[in-house]
């Protein structure tokens, strides 16, 4: 089971990554939208002047949902490389918000809980006791 751990690491690494990049690509092309609309000659009514506040603050609630969707993504990802029970908790969370992302999330989520609900791995996360004896 530690090589699908590793693997499933990974694979939340790389998906939640891909959000960054398509938050930021949305971010920019809503910028490039907004900045060609205002340098168009002067239209009647207020088009030049409305608009492109109204694309920036679109893009901007866009590229923080998805930040806010992929960073623990990231984080949780990082954690469970590192066999830390609280990323394979909140790996676990995001698992089985990813299933309602059609296809590729729903994959990643089957995945994940498979991979992580399995007692293997629940022994592979969990510490083994320290044991302190008493000074005599």
């Amino acid at each position: 089971m530690e090589k699908h751990v590793q693997t499933l690491g990974i694979l939340h690494i790389v998906y939640s990554s891909f959000g960054l990049l398509a938050g930021m690509v949305l971010f920019f092309l809503f910028m490039g939208l907004g900045t060609f609309i205002g340098s168009l000659p002067d239209t009647p009514g207020p088009v030049n002047e409305g608009v492109p506040a109204l694309l920036f603050v679109i893009g901007l609630v866009i590229v923080t949902i998805l930040f806010l969707f992929s960073i623990p993504g990231i984080i949780g990802g990082i954690a469970i490389l590192n066999r830390k029970e609280w990323g394979r908790i909140l790996t676990l969370i995001i698992g089985f918000l990813d299933l309602l992302s059609i296809p590729f999330g729903t994959a990643l989520g089957i995945y994940t809980i498979w991979v992580l609900m399995n007692d293997q791995t629940i022994a592979l996360f969990r510490k083994p006791e320290v044991s302190v004896k008493p000074a005599v």
